[in-house]
């Protein structure tokens, strides 16, 4: 930021030396150092807010998104329903019921008939 050399800093040190003096020197530094610690601290917790800020927004679009993203679900499975309910409606109700028992039947595993083992006493 600043761009102070080594003799740069030298000459303002002697000039705040000359100028303020020796015995209110020390209280000076100290007095800087806290002001520019303040500074830091608020700076810090501005930067921490904008980033807050920022973040916030993010989740705002992305929750928005999501929302749109599950509106257009729900008119597609809206809409699959009604197609299934007329689909169900044009069947009647008999051919319906012997597809479902003929889809039962066949998914049912085949057994091999048991055949009983004669003793051998």
């Amino acid at each position: 930021m600043f761009d102070f050399g080594f003799w740069e800093l030298t000459l303002i040190m002697v000039v705040l030396l000359l100028v303020v003096g020796p015995e209110r020197l020390p209280r000076l530094a100290a007095q800087a150092g806290h002001w520019f610690g303040k500074a830091k601290r608020t700076l810090s917790a501005f930067r921490a807010d904008i980033e807050s800020e920022i973040r916030a927004s993010e989740l705002k679009e992305m929750l928005e998104k999501q929302q749109s993203e599950i509106g257009e679900l729900k008119s597609i499975l809206k809409d699959t329903q009604r197609e299934i309910e007329e689909d169900f409606e044009d069947d009647d109700d008999e051919s319906l019921v012997a597809a479902v028992e003929e889809q039962i039947e066949s998914s049912k595993p085949k057994s091999a008939p048991v055949t009983e083992k004669p003793d051998g006493d």
